[in-house]
This record gives structure tokens, C-alpha cells and sequence, in this order.
């Protein structure tokens, strides 16, 4: 049976369609974007301990993703962890300062993410503000260490 050039290009094509719509759907599942830039505006906040959060992480509001972490670093200054994070530019001017950031994992051993509750005071984050009211992460080795530790010295 002889194979045509046309079917051979056809199926050529149509694997090629199959190769690129694998890759486009890894790169949404990972959070990963095709270079594709948002608006965005950005807002820091400091951590005592942020656990296994790392760039890349979601920030979340209210169950909904709103932007990304975009940086963790060691703030020298106060030795805590700064978190920089890139918010839909939409959000710009509607988060109140008092606002509350923390740390959150997704079900029992899921990824890291930061959750963002929004406060009553009636001034605004603007770009580059910083969220005061944090709350660290918590790292489920040192709730166990506790817990051991407690029952050992009753």
C-alpha cells in the first residue's frame, strides 16, 4: 500500500498539534506562563517563617488566585522573610491597609500559598506598600515536635 505525501503531513500536522497542546497544558497547570505579561501591581509583606513558599506561589483572596509570589528573600534589616508578590492590576487601590497576609496550605500536605483577607480601614495598598499584619506559616514538623514533646512531659 503506497502512502500518499498528503497523509503523511496530515498526521505530521495533527501530532505537532497534539506536542503543542501537551505543552500549553503542563505550562497552565504549573502556574507557568508563555512570557504573556499582565498588568500588574506589586505589594511586599514580611514573614517570621514562610515555610516551603516559594516564587511561583499562588496569592489568593477569598479562594480565587489573584497574582503570583514573584520574589522571597531575606529581609537583613529585620531577619524576616519579604515576600514580594504581583497582584492583578484591577485589585490597585482596593486593598485596604489593614489588610491581613498568611501563609495557607492546600489540604493536609499541599503546596504553599499566600491568602490575602481583606481589612475595614478606609485607606489603600498602593504599589510597592507593604502588608503589616501577617501571620506565618504553619510547618507541620514543629506542631509534631511540640505534640511529642508534650506528651512526654506529662
Amino acid at each position: 500500500m503506497k502512502r500518499s505525501k498528503m497523509m503523511e503531513f496530515g498526521v505530521g500536522l495533527f501530532v505537532l498539534a497534539g506536542i503543542l497542546g501537551m505543552v500549553f497544558l503542563g505550562l497552565r497547570v504549573s502556574g507557568l506562563s508563555l512570557g504573556v505579561p499582565q498588568d500588574t501591581f506589586t505589594l511586599q509583606a514580611n514573614f517570621a517563617n514562610i515555610g516551603g513558599l516559594k516564587s511561583g506561589s499562588r496569592v489568593a483572596m477569598a479562594g480565587v488566585t489573584i497574582g503570583r509570589v514573584s520574589d522571597v528573600a531575606l529581609d537583613t534589616e529585620w531577619l524576616d522573610a519579604r515576600v514580594t508578590m504581583e497582584l492583578d492590576e484591577d485589585l490597585e487601590g482596593k486593598i485596604s491597609r489593614d489588610s491581613t497576609a498568611s501563609i495557607l496550605t492546600s489540604g493536609l500536605l499541599g503546596e504553599q500559598y499566600v491568602g490575602l483577607s481583606v481589612g475595614g480601614d478606609p485607606e489603600m495598598l498602593e504599589e510597592g506598600d507593604t502588608i503589616r499584619d501577617t501571620q506565618q506559616a504553619l510547618v507541620l514538623e514543629q506542631l509534631i515536635q511540640q505534640f511529642v514533646s508534650n506528651m512526654t512531659n506529662d
